[in-house]
């Protein structure tokens, strides 16, 4: 005769999100997902504890093992507590005990690392606790305050977090005053530290084991999010360590790679794209922008032995580097992330025979890279669009009317999605090559003739044709009333000063006013004034 197994429905198994079976034998108990191939079961022996608490999904069966591992099933009614207690004292020989939980609401309390948890609690009653394996990061935002991220145990935001539905919590802040006792030392350590060290060793996110490091890139200038970090990298992750921000970063969410030279000729810009994105406080980082000087060198030795370069990483590393920083960081990252990296589109240059155009977006300037499948725009804010995305391209501002006398255009990315891509101060010089560019992959554009109409029509690639006659003659007036206009197109400070006056009075007034500055016939335009006879003559500049 088998022996008797009890079965609760509707129980979740920690914090997976979806719901389960959980059976109780002598044997053992297991949980299994109603949906998918999810299974967990525990030996008899095994058990060592269990406790019977109220938690945020009903109340919660919490077991401790004999390995120090806790294991938590949610979703128990209160209904259930005698039922379970008899099977568990029945079966395991084990006494299901009660544990009260603060509901006081206070939000200050103390703090405990117990069972891989980091617990707080008010006047000795356990207000909540945080595993620290869902622990990604720690910082130190202030003196007294310690950020931590929540990510999950599957790497920074990995596939368990993007399964999970609905809202999550991914930061807490801790407020920690005083300081430290410290017997012997001079200086005083604030408490703050001490719970922001605390918490690096026990999550595991502090330095990894000695000797584990692959190799370390010092004081490295990064211009998003600015500053300058050390790059530690190891054989799944990186740490980016800066003066008071530490982050550990999986390779598993690198998911873009760009080498890029910068149009000054001087540095080279590496771009890591992450997903998810970075954080710090309320702002996202989805890329890291690095910046290099092109000529610099650098002389390191890997801490890899031979074999695990010829197996591991199939020969595409080397003991020792003797190269440029960037070609040397760039080599490591495609490696070890296993990421292609995007390097500048062949079939484009700039006038000045650079692989980018200097631009601004909003009040930012920086400088716009057209790639074979995509545009980026670095360094801040770092806009990444994609070829397949885009719907049309608009030009403004470069047709042949006189509201385009000006050296710079503007450019719009109308995406399919609804979202419009702006910059602005391109200079005149581009929009051939940018133009073409654009021609060969096949993306549609347009130009804006009048912002203030609307009006789209074909681009006038010859700004000087001679087919409408009036619009060079109000060119050649504004010219002469000093608006600075040259051949590349400089904007007038007063372009809308004939709007309201014919064309052929604008001129007839302007060459009376040349030959009354020559003086011959100033005695002749005085006596036309007093005499009445003639028409009224126009009032003299002041």
């Amino acid at each position: 005769m088998g022996e008797k197994v009890n079965q609760f429905d509707d129980i979740y198994l920690d914090l997976a999100p979806e719901l389960g079976l959980l059976r109780l034998a002598q044997s053992g108990l297991g949980w299994k997902a109603r949906r998918g191939e999810g299974l967990f079961t525990v030996r008899d022996a095994d058990l060592k504890r269990t406790i019977w608490l109220r938690a945020a999904r009903n109340f919660q069966l919490r077991i401790q093992l004999r390995d120090g591992r806790i294991v938590k099933f949610d979703g128990f009614q209160r209904d259930d507590f005698e039922k379970l207690k008899d099977i568990i004292k029945t079966n395991y020989g084990l006494q299901l005990e009660t544990k009260e939980m603060s509901v006081k609401g206070w939000n200050w309390g103390e703090t405990d690392f117990s069972n891989s948890s980091l617990v707080f609690s008010v006047q000795n009653k356990e207000m909540f606790e945080i595993p620290l394996n869902e622990v990604t990061n720690t910082s130190l935002t202030a003196k007294h305050e310690v950020m931590i991220e929540l990510g999950g145990p599957d790497g920074e935001g990995g596939a368990r977090d993007k399964n999970r539905k609905g809202d999550q919590l991914v930061e807490m802040r801790f407020y920690v005053p005083g300081q430290a006792n410290q017997e012997g030392e001079g200086e005083e350590e604030s408490n703050a530290n001490v719970f922001y060290n605390s918490i690096k060793n026990e999550a595991d996110i502090g330095d990894a084991a000695p000797g584990d490091g692959i190799v370390l890139f010092s004081d490295t200038l990064c211009l998003t999010p600015r500053g300058r970090y050390d790059i530690d990298m190891f054989p799944a992750f990186l740490r980016l360590r800066g003066k008071t921000t530490d982050y550990k970063i999986s390779y598993t969410s690198i998911i873009k790679l760009f080498l890029l030279p910068k149009p000054d000729d001087v540095h080279v810009l590496f771009v890591i794209g992450l997903d998810p994105p970075l954080r710090q406080g309320q702002t996202r980082y989805p890329f890291l922008v690095f910046q290099f000087v092109r000529e610099e060198e650098i002389d390191v030795s890997l801490n890899l032995d031979d074999e695990t370069i010829a197996t591991k990483y199939e020969g595409k590393l080397e003991k020792k580097y003797e190269s440029r920083t960037y070609e040397v960081v760039s080599t490591l990252f495609k490696t070890l992330t296993g990421r292609r990296v995007t390097i500048p589109s062949e079939i484009f240059k700039s006038y000045h025979n650079q692989s980018a155009i200097k631009c601004s977006m909003k009040a930012n300037e920086g400088v716009l890279y057209p790639l074979d499948k995509s545009f980026l725009f670095i360094p801040k804010p770092p806009t990444f669009i994609p070829h397949s995305e885009i719907g049309s391209v608009t030009f403004s501002r470069v047709g042949g009317n006189a509201a385009s006398a000006s050296r710079t255009f503007d450019l719009k990315f109308n995406m399919k999605s609804g979202v419009d891509y702006s910059f602005s101060s391109i200079n005149r010089e581009e929009y051939t090559n940018l133009n073409e560019f654009l021609q060969n992959k096949k993306i549609k554009t347009k130009t804006m003739e009048d912002e203030s109409t609307g009006r789209y029509v074909e681009m006038v690639e010859d700004s000087d044709s001679e087919e409408d006659t009036g619009k060079r003659k109000r060119k050649s007036v504004v010219q002469d009333f000093g608006g600075g206009d040259d051949e590349d197109g400089e904007s007038s400070p007063d372009e809308d000063f004939v709007a309201d006056e014919s064309e052929s009075d604008v001129a007839e007034e302007f060459d009376e006013n040349v030959s009354d500055s020559g003086g011959s016939n100033a005695s002749d335009a005085s006596g036309d004034e007093g005499s009445g006879n003639e028409r009224p003559a126009k009032k003299p500049k002041k």
